[in-house]
């Protein structure tokens, strides 16, 4: 096996979801000698009550207290009992962070407000930033904490006293995508101890060290909520407004629910009038919220809303160092899309600001998602941004 962090005898707090990544990386950690403890954490439930209508809900504040409604979509208590089992089995320690509050506030409200103001916000990756790196962090040092490790596909390298954040061995579960938020301070003491292997040598290992996780599906869904209707949740916080589906031309071809509900490349939930029904499949390629409109088009995706250039807000360089202007990086626009070839300038000298000029255009650049960059190599991930 790998060796995954070579200083024996640290006190490491691994995040133990209650999956099979992050039971794997405790008994990594733990096989090498570390003093290891997990920690589970409780994150904001969503409640959508099958018998309460939308319009009692809708348009309310996220802080209005939901109790006595029903149709949890996440139960972190079987997820918790599925941590303790894992930790039962490896002979460490569990503790509870609960930061639900936090996480409604910090990560569901702005999320709420960022759709409604028309932008397709990624709350994964806020949640990697203030919850598990900077929230869930601190819980860990209050406890005696040296380090922090997570489950994560994602590799760490050290180059004297820097730290460099690569991409996993197993490129169809990278998820540096969701990391580019992380800093030289948060590198030092995070550990990444499956991010050497597959994903079916990590299940290998679950059953090599007899944790129940092995044959666990993956998790889905929004970063410690779970799987759900996104859609159907989001209507339970912003009104239905019916507007219009116009083609590239400007000719009303049919009727959609709310342009805060769709985003870029979309092409399913609005409605398309019979008469000009088409057999090819049709693309969101803009949408204005004041309007409340969305644009769409049967054309290739490469020639329809394609762009160029793209300026990125609130950027972030892992080394603490940008790139040279002329420097050719490869940036992803949403996860798991097809890295594009680019270079970027740093705006008015401000490095939270910046424009990415990509060789070929591009499509399904969308606001609120994140533009993260990479190595010509396409092993280091060097940053990111959130595309304005």
């Amino acid at each position: 096996m790998k060796k995954v962090y070579p200083n024996k005898n640290r006190r490491v707090f691994v995040a133990m979801s209650g999956g099979v990544d992050s039971s794997v990386a405790a008994a990594l950690l733990k096989q090498e000698g570390h003093e290891v403890t997990g920690v589970f954490f409780r994150g904001w439930e969503p409640y959508l009550s099958p018998s309460t209508s939308l319009d009692s809900v809708r348009d309310k504040s996220l802080g209005t207290n939901h109790s006595g409604q029903v149709g949890v979509i996440c139960d972190w208590r079987e997820e918790r009992r599925s941590a303790l089992r894992a930790a039962a089995v490896l002979g460490i320690p569990l503790l509870t962070h609960d930061a639900s509050e936090e996480y409604r506030q910090k990560i569901v409200e702005p999320m709420i407000a960022d759709y409604r103001a028309g932008r397709t916000p990624n709350p994964d990756v806020l949640c990697n930033r203030l919850i598990k790196f900077d929230s869930l962090w601190n819980f860990a040092q209050a406890h005696g904490a040296e380090m922090l490790a997570t489950g994560h596909y994602a590799q760490k390298k050290l180059l004297g006293s820097s730290c460099q954040l690569l991409a996993s061995t197993d490129k169809n579960k990278d998820q540096t995508y969701f990391l580019w938020t992380l800093t030289q301070t948060d590198l030092a003491h995070t550990l990444f101890p499956i991010g050497g292997y597959h994903k079916k040598k990590v299940r290998e290992l679950a059953k090599y060290f007899k944790l129940a996780t092995a044959n666990k599906p993956d998790s889905q869904g929004l970063c410690f909520v779970g799987q759900l209707d996104f859609k159907n949740f989001l209507r339970a916080y912003l009104p239905i407004t019916f507007g219009p589906v116009r083609d590239e031309a400007g000719k009303v071809i049919g009727e959609h629910d709310g342009a805060h509900f769709y985003t870029i490349g979309e092409r399913h939930g609005f409605r398309v009038l019979a008469h000009t029904a088409t057999t090819a499949p049709l693309y969101v390629i803009a949408k204005e919220v004041k309007t409340n409109t969305l644009t769409v088009s049967a054309k290739p995706l490469a020639s329809a809303g394609a762009r160029s250039e793209i300026k990125l807000t609130g950027v972030n360089w892992i080394s603490g160092v940008a790139p040279l202007p002329n420097q050719t990086l490869k940036a992803r626009i949403r996860y798991r899309s097809p890295l594009s070839s680019c270079r970027v300038e740093v705006l008015a000298g401000d490095q939270k600001k910046a424009q990415v000029i990509f060789n070929q255009p591009i499509f399904g650049a969308t606001p609120g998602q994140s533009c993260v960059f990479y190595d010509a190599d396409e092993k280091i991930c060097l940053g990111g941004g959130v595309i304005v």
